[in-house]
């Protein structure tokens, strides 16, 4: 069995906010947004390149939401946290910035490439780097 990709899901207090700030911060684009009249996001993807996640609105009543916790309800920790390969590292890091990402570890040179984690507007660390393991022994 092969998988296609992996697709990480996110939920948000305040989706279509962190929509457009995922856009505008991190460089996303809107792929798929399906949106209740009353702001409700039942699901959205959003595309980084070849990349994309999924999110929507925090539903502590539905049989997914009861699995998942926001950052805010466990003290600001995460249990998960994705990790994103772009090409200009130095201008994702200072757009993020720029657009009031909270830095976790400031950008650093590693042996396999700089990277930096932030937090994003309501809490979820995220990774960024240029080390991209697909391209590792090409």
């Amino acid at each position: 069995m092969k998988a296609k990709s992996i697709i990480p899901c996110l939920t948000y207090k305040d989706a279509q906010s962190a929509i457009e700030w995922l856009c505008n911060a991190f460089g996303f684009e809107k792929h798929q947004v399906y949106a209740k009249d009353n702001g409700i996001v039942e699901h959205a993807e959003l595309k980084l390149g070849g990349a994309m996640i999924m999110l929507g609105s925090e539903k502590r009543d539905s049989p997914y939401g009861k699995l998942i916790r926001h950052p805010g309800d466990i003290d600001g920790f995460e249990t998960q946290s994705p990790y994103v390969v772009v090409d200009d590292i130095e201008r994702h890091y200072e757009r993020a910035k720029e657009h009031g990402a909270r830095i976790a570890l400031d950008l650093k040179m590693e042996s396999y490439g700089k990277n930096y984690s932030c937090y994003d507007i309501e809490g979820h660390l995220w990774n960024f780097g240029s080390y991209d393991p697909w391209t590792v022994g090409e």
